[in-house]
């Protein structure tokens, strides 16, 4: 089978967590056996997040007083992308994996006119106290939200139109390369003049693991978070885990948009035009997952 994964950028450091280089390397070695079992007989790609990784590397950027304006989130996108791509390739190969495996700094083409841009909803970076969230909003011109009892800094998350590297992707798994891409949900770039150029923005990694999967006609795409399932009515007495569910009723259902809702709009469009289900579940669970007995399981 062609099967495309995406990984959290939660679920490689939860929440919480100090967000060193050792405590990343460990989870993402904690689920290379499972990745590597999968390519060793299936066509895969990886997808990955990246908003702790790429929230800490802007922290870091705005804090360099040696900087006169801190690097743009494109910049720090592509960044992100080679960190997590290293990481991942490493772990794979030393949990046995023989065939190739390359990680490669993917572009994801935008609409600069999307509406995304006027109301940011994409988490990115650590959670702070209302106070110190608006604090820092002040200070450094931050867009912040909450998320859950904490804040967090919010970004534009426009629409993915198309993955620019998305035919060699396709060379690659036909010469049967594993492929790490669209890591942050790839490098948001738009046409210009110029060429393409970066812009201000991190792009769902959900919605583009769903774009690119119904690309290159896989048979299963799945969403790996820090979380066994899909929770209907969250927060309340009568929450609820999803199993089995049809895109149909998955969608009448509601979702945070900045957390969970992506990854269900993702399912719900990979299995309403692609060629299987779709998943969502936790990393720790992956070979249940691809075993079909743990996860949400969305259907047509």
């Amino acid at each position: 089978m062609r099967i495309l994964i995406a990984l959290g950028g939660n679920a490689l450091l939860p929440r919480g967590a100090v967000p060193d280089a050792s405590v990343q390397v460990e989870h993402v070695a904690a689920v290379a056996p499972a990745l590597a079992a999968v390519a060793a007989h299936h066509q895969l790609v990886i997808t990955h997040g990246n908003g702790p990784q790429v929230g800490l590397l802007a922290l870091e950027s705005a804090d360099d007083h040696l900087l006169t304006r801190p690097y743009p989130l494109d910049a720090l996108v592509a960044e992100t992308q080679g960190l997590i791509g290293y990481w991942l390739q490493r772990s794979i190969a030393a949990a046995g994996l023989r065939r190739p495996i390359v990680s490669l700094v993917t572009q994801t083409l935008v609409d600069p006119t999307d509406p995304a841009f006027d109301t940011p909803t994409k988490f990115v970076g650590a959670t702070y106290s209302e106070g110190d969230a608006h604090r820092l909003a002040a200070e450094r011109g931050w867009t912040v939200a909450p998320d859950g009892d904490r804040w967090r800094r919010v970004v534009a998350s426009p629409d993915p139109v198309d993955v620019v590297e998305r035919p060699l992707v396709e060379q690659l798994l036909e010469r049967g390369t594993t492929v790490v891409c669209a890591g942050g949900g790839g490098v948001p770039v738009a046409h210009s003049d110029d060429g393409l150029v970066g812009v201000e923005a991190v792009i769902d990694k959900d919605s583009v693991a769903a774009l690119l999967a119904l690309q290159l006609h896989s048979d299963l795409l799945v969403l790996l978070t820090d979380v066994p399932n899909v929770i209907e009515g969250f927060g309340t007495d009568d929450a609820r885990p999803l199993g089995l569910v049809t895109a149909e009723e998955i969608d009448s259902l509601s979702f945070p948009a900045g957390s969970m809702g992506p990854k269900v709009a993702a399912a719900s469009r990979f299995a309403r035009f692609g060629r299987g289900p779709a998943v969502i579940g936790a990393l720790d669970d992956l070979p249940q997952i691809l075993e079909g007995v743990a996860g949400t399981r969305v259907t047509a």
